[in-house]
Parts: structure tokens; C-alpha cells; sequence
């Protein structure tokens, strides 16, 4: 079976953390046992978030004086390269050594058109008090909006279109490689009206990104791992419950987090309903248990209406 798994950011850096290469190292090992025993079983591509690692890098680009700051597509090309380099040497630690491992750095086509250009709406790098942002936007043009009860620096996030490096990891994946692409959203780059390929200063969705991936690559699963549980309806309110399986109809019929799960739970659905896979939601560590319906939650057209756990779920193997 050919699985596409999307590692969000918050299960490489978990929301708090410093920002640290110790830190993400540590992440990315929990991540590998996590995926180890489906790259045993299954074609496995990965790809990944980058929004604390490529604000870092831009703040960092910021800091230096004299030279112009590398720019977003620049930025996250660094990102995917290193954290790239990091799953490959971790998930190699726990396969066997004949397991053959690639890092694209992927190219992904946005609109110019886009309306996330005029609305700035991804948050990335770290977080900071309303002082610290407010003193950093006026330092450096930024837009700054809140997360949580503190507040990131904000950037545009188009819809991606294309992967131009989408038959190379065709070629990868059909020859038993497991790839690591479109991290972060991949690389965003758009066509002029001449045909030239430049890179644009914004951050791709990665949830949208991993989609297009998935159903680019025909996957019969596309899996998104991050720090929640499951899909949960209501949350935040005495009334939330733990979804288990969804149709992409009734699923979408809920209401979701712009800045958290309403990305995701709309990738999915996008998925399903283009490909009939079934996508799934939920914890790093129940990576295999979501698959088979134990842990965190599925979306498919082959379901009807929704389902809840019945309690919070960790069920037995």
C-alpha cells in the first residue's frame, strides 16, 4: 500500500519549545520508531511542516546587517534540507541498512493571483509577547497576529497547484525509496508571464500541499500527524467529542479552527472525495493504530455520516 504521511510541525517542535537543533532532533527520533513499521510494510513517502523552523531562519536572516534577508522560498528550502537530513538519518538508525532513503527539495507552482497574498495568515517562527511582535513588525515590515495568548509573525499561504518535481519522486517511490518532499508546503515558486520559474516570498499550506501529494501520487492513505489526538468536534467546550470516522460531507459540516485542524480536516476531505483513499488524523505515536481504525480519526467516502469514540480511545493492538 502506498502511504503519504504529513509529520506536522508541532510533532517535530512541540508547542513551547525552544527552538532548539537538540530539540527537534528528539522529536524527529520519536517520529521515526513512530513510522518505522510502516515503511517495513508499505510504500512510504513523508513529507513535513516548517513553520518554527523557517520563521527561525528568517529571523535569524534578519539579524544579520550589510546583506539583503534571504527570501521565504530560499528560507524554506534551507528547512527542507535540514529537516530532511534529519528524518533520513533517524529513520535509517531504526531500518534495516538496505532501506534506501531521498530528500527532494520540491518545487511547488502557486497563482500570483492568490488571495492569500493580500491576507497574510500563516504563522511561523516563535512566539511573543504583544510587545516583542509589535517592536518586530515595525522593525522589519511584518504582519503579527495571535496564537493562543501570545503572537507570530504572519505570512501569505497560497494554495499549491503543482509539484514540478513530481515524476522524479514517481521514479523514487516506484523503485522502493522512501522520499522526503514537499516539506513545509515545498519550495512556493509561481511562472511569469514569459514562462520563467521564480520563487515567491510566502509559505505554502502544508496540509494542502500533502493532499496534492497524496493524490498526485495516487496513495491509497494520506496520514497527518500532529500533537491532537484525534478530530474533535466542539472543542474547547464541555460538549467535545473525539471523532472516529467521518464521510467528508458531514465532516465538513462542523466547524474548525482556521489556524489549527480547519486545514487539515479540508485536505482530507479534498483527498478523499478526489481519490477515495481514506485519510487520517491524529498522534504521531498512533501512527499504525489510525490506519487500522484503533486510534485518531479517518475520513472516506465509504463512510456515512459521523462517528465518535466512545471514550478517549489509546485502544489495545
Amino acid at each position: 500500500m502506498r502511504i503519504v504521511v504529513a509529520l506536522g510541525g508541532n510533532a517535530l517542535l512541540k508547542r513551547g519549545e525552544p527552538l532548539t537543533g537538540q530539540n527537534q532532533r528528539k522529536n524527529v527520533k520519536v517520529a521515526a520508531r513512530s513510522l518505522a513499521p510502516l515503511a517495513c510494510d508499505h510504500s512510504l513517502i513523508i513529507t513535513h511542516g516548517n513553520g518554527p523552523q523557517v520563521g527561525l531562519l528568517a529571523l535569524e536572516a534578519a539579524a544579520v546587517t550589510g546583506v539583503e534577508p534571504y527570501t521565504l522560498d530560499v528560507l524554506s528550502a534551507e528547512s527542507e534540507g535540514m529537516i530532511g537530513y534529519m528524518i533520513e538519518q533517524e529513520l535509517g538508525n531504526v531500518l534495516p541498512e538496505e532501506v534506501p532513503f531521498a530528500t527532494i527539495l520540491t518545487q511547488v507552482e502557486v497563482d500570483p493571483s492568490d488571495p492569500a497574498f493580500q491576507n497574510p495568515s500563516k504563522p511561523i517562527g516563535p512566539q511573543y509577547s504583544r510587545e516583542e511582535a509589535e517592536k518586530l513588525a515595525r522593525e522589519h515590515g511584518w504582519t503579527i497576529g495571535p496564537d493562543n495568548d501570545r503572537f507570530r509573525r504572519l505570512v501569505p499561504s497560497p494554495r499549491p497547484l503543482r509539484i514540478f518535481e513530481l515524476r522524479v519522486v514517481e521514479w523514487l517511490v516506484e523503485r522502493g525509496v522512501i522520499v522526503i518532499c514537499t516539506g513545509g508546503g515545498g519550495i512556493p515558486t509561481m511562472l511569469t508571464a514569459d514562462g520563467v520559474l521564480i520563487g515567491v516570498e510566502a509559505v505554502i499550506d502544508k496540509d494542502h500541499a500533502g493532499a496534492l501529494l497524496a493524490r498526485s501520487l495516487k496513495a491509497e492513505v494520506f496520514l497527518m500527524l500532529t500533537d491532537a489526538e484525534a478530530v474533535w468536534q466542539d472543542w474547547g467546550t464541555e460538549h467535545t467529542r473525539a471523532i472516529r470516522r467521518a464521510s467528508p460531507d458531514a465532516l465538513q459540516s462542523l466547524h474548525f479552527a482556521a489556524g489549527s485542524m480547519g486545514p487539515k480536516v479540508e485536505a482530507a476531505c479534498d483527498y478523499a472525495r478526489a481519490t477515495g483513499g481514506r485519510a487520517g488524523i491524529g498522534s504521531l505515536e498512533d501512527a499504525v493504530a489510525i490506519i487500522k481504525g484503533r486510534a485518531g480519526t479517518l475520513i472516506s467516502t465509504e463512510f456515512e455520516g459521523i462517528e465518535y469514540w466512545p471514550s478517549l480511545f489509546h485502544q489495545s493492538e
